[in-house]
């Protein structure tokens, strides 16, 4: 029997193990969802808002052990993971208010002796891949809009969280009928064998680059619905006018928090030359603050990256920077807990970069962040762009109208002002370049679970 063995990063034992599902219960689990599917779709709204209420409560319920579990599964300190949760509900509950106004008819300006509306329905069976790294917050964004209207829900998670979808699970099991929310523990090419099913009416993948073009391959002979979610290089510009100790505070915990595995995490900060040399002093200073080690230690707040091999990726793009002249402003030996060919990386700050760098350009996706001085807003604006990823980008000024301007100049998908790593629900979550395509959160998100039938009636004739 082959098995799915998840090898924790805490100290690179297996912490879990579970049986590989095959195509054979896939089947079968589709067929489950596409009778489910029948009945959940036409469970009145309201019904259906307060089953994924009590959902959302059986998740909390045991809210401090899904944090260790977490935590064991992919190193964030438990310090921490408890965020994941509450982000979980906050998340949750605001798409499950929103359902009844965004699902609601859309009716054009009336013409008399006709009744023209435009309906949405639900797509039917739906697939959400989730990653590893916000097990949780990525894959709510999914699945509470699509239950929500009325579709059915497989989800197939990492093989580094799978417990995630277990808990899942066993919320549903005490809140829905039978059906609507299943899981399946899949290899990569029995997880292509699910997308490309003709029973899978829509998917939702998080992951990379090259886990998204995996997917629209495996879609190439049908034409569904599908939500990408993938890399990010997110900039940040600090302007001559911003408050430099609040945008310091807050760009060292938008760059290593989680150590640096967030997609919307900061990995390049541009810094106008008046004020650069105050703001990296005091960035260095803070980033010194932070505590490496095991993740299960509450006074830790960075713990190991998912993988010795993520680890090591970052290692490469450090060297590599250095050898083409950058300075790493953070001594290594001041983290013990950092060793080589571990997932234990300490925090580099980078200085002296440019974007022949791969540290500027790549996706990192780990607790590394180059400074590069610009000289006005111009140069900010260029450099941000300068990348084949786009998901959101933050200015730190006092100047809203210059964000306003600076802004719309920038290919990404969300601008903040005087904040980063961070998702409103009530605001649309997308990207653009290789960062993917779709939207999940806000009333736009339901776009993407539902599709729409016009209704185009005479009364008199």
């Amino acid at each position: 029997m082959s098995m799915i063995q998840t090898i924790s990063p805490v100290d690179n034992s297996v912490y879990c193990s579970r049986p590989a599902d095959k195509p054979a219960d896939s089947e079968r689990t589709l067929v489950t969802a596409r009778d489910a599917f029948n009945e959940w779709s036409r469970t009145p709204l309201a019904t259906r808002r307060e089953m994924l209420g009590a959902f959302v409560d059986a998740m909390l319920d045991h809210n401090l052990e899904h944090a260790g579990e977490l935590s064991w599964q992919m190193g964030r300190p438990v310090s921490q993971t408890p965020g994941e949760l509450a982000g979980f509900a906050e998340r949750a509950r605001y798409m499950i208010d929103i359902a009844a106004d965004a699902l609601e008819d859309h009716r054009p300006v009336a013409i008399e002796g006709f009744d023209r509306r435009i309906e949405r329905l639900p797509l039917g069976v739906v697939a959400v891949l989730s990653p590893w790294n916000y097990p949780l917050l990525t894959s709510v964004n999914a699945i509470i809009p699509a239950l929500m209207a009325g579709n059915t829900v497989i989800i197939k998670p990492s093989h580094q969280t799978p417990l995630v979808a277990e808990r899942y699970l066993q919320a549903a099991a005490a809140s829905l009928p039978a059906g609507v929310l299943q899981a399946l523990f899949l290899s990569h090419a029995d997880t292509a064998g699910l997308v490309s099913h003709p029973g899978v009416d829509g998917v939702f993948f998080t992951g990379s680059v090259a886990g998204g073009v995996a997917v629209q391959q495996s879609l190439q002979q049908k034409f569904i619905p599908c939500g990408l979610e993938l890399g990010g290089k997110d900039p940040a510009y600090v302007r001559a006018d911003a408050d430099i100790g609040y945008a310091v505070a807050n760009l060292v915990e938008g760059a290593f928090f989680n150590s640096g595995q967030s997609c919307c995490g900061i990995e390049r900060i541009y810094v106008h030359g008046d004020v650069y040399e105050e703001f990296v002093e005091g960035f260095v200073a803070t980033t010194r603050q932070y505590r490496l080690g095991n993740p299960l230690q509450p006074e830790v707040n960075l713990g190991p990256m998912v993988k010795t091999a993520a680890a090591n990726y970052v290692r490469g793009q450090i060297a590599q920077a250095v050898r083409m002249g950058a300075k790493s402003l953070v001594d290594e030996s001041l983290f013990p807990a950092s060793r080589p060919e571990t997932p234990y990386l300490s925090p580099h700050v980078l200085v002296d970069v440019d974007h022949a760098m791969d540290v500027m350009r790549e996706e990192s996706f780990g607790p590394v962040v180059g400074i590069m001085r610009v000289e006005n807003d111009e140069q900010a604006v260029a450099l941000m762009n300068d990348s084949d990823y786009g998901l959101t980008a933050s200015f730190w000024t006092e100047d809203a109208d210059a964000v306003g301007r600076l802004g719309r100049q920038v290919a990404t998908g969300t601008v903040f002002m005087n904040r980063c790593d961070y998702l409103d629900p009530a605001l649309a979550w997308t990207g653009v370049k290789n960062t993917g395509r779709g939207i999940t959160l806000s009333a736009l998100g339901y776009d993407h679970v539902t599709r729409v039938k016009s209704w185009h009636l005479r009364l008199e004739h």
